[in-house]
């Protein structure tokens, strides 16, 4: 009988943990994740461009940052992320189903509009990055602050690097993945995530003043072992 019950907990776990997989989305979709459609409607708002699709399965929106797409016109996303009952504040509607990805098939730069970290961040240049240290109390390296997370929670620290990658605007926050030439790719020490109500771009070089938080759930699949949280951005 105990040997009976431990096999059905088991085949349960498995079923759930399955059917969470399914629903959570991920940090970096296949090749293969590719939409494409008609455009019916565009809603242009701060960093975002937001179409409606008229696609082979049905309607459905998706998200890229700001790009000059017209109704009528031909568009793939692709390597997107799909998430549910997304509220956007600025247009003041939630999406039931909406398409988080990078705009393609058009000719148009591609804009990767995921703030996931689950897997590492390409600088855009190829150039090594190599960003001096900020000085002062608090101040750390991208690497030092992930590597004393556990220490370092929910206190303030400066971190000075170079952005390499921002999104806008996605749960009510700017998202930015900062790189100042220290860690290493290899165990993703090199990259940190910072949360911001204020703006910035790629290429920026910018002292991070935030605080440090540890195994940050957001839901909706955002999830995160260390990030800085509230920072302000100076030159």
């Amino acid at each position: 009988m105990k040997k009976l019950l431990a096999i059905c907990l088991f085949l349960v776990g498995s079923l759930t943990a399955t059917a969470w997989a399914a629903d959570a989305p991920t940090a970096k979709s296949s090749a293969a994740s590719t939409v494409t459609g008609e455009v019916l409607e565009v809603k242009d708002v701060d960093g975002y461009t937001y179409l409606r699709l008229k696609t082979k399965d049905g309607e459905t929106w998706a998200a890229v940052t700001t790009a000059g797409v017209k109704k009528g016109a031909k568009v793939s996303i692709e390597d997107f992320t799909v998430m549910n009952n997304f509220e956007s504040k600025t247009l003041k509607k939630t999406f039931p189903t909406i398409l988080f990805g990078s705009l393609g098939g058009t000719g148009s730069a591609k804009s990767d509009v995921s703030p996931h970290s689950g897997a590492a961040v390409k600088p855009v240049d190829t150039g090594p990055i190599k960003v001096v240290k900020a000085s002062g109390v608090n101040a750390y390296t991208v690497a030092e602050v992930i590597g004393k997370a556990a220490a370092l929670k929910d206190k303030p620290v400066v971190v000075q690097g170079k952005i390499v990658k921002y999104n806008a605007a996605i749960m009510g926050k700017n998202w930015i993945h900062l790189q100042d030439g220290s860690g290493s790719e290899a165990n993703n020490s090199n990259d940190i995530l910072v949360t911001t109500a204020a703006q910035a771009k790629v290429g920026d070089v910018l002292t991070v003043s935030g605080t440090v938080r540890n195994d940050k759930d957001f839901g909706a699949g955002y999830a995160y072992k260390v990030l800085i949280e509230e920072a302000t951005l100076k030159p």
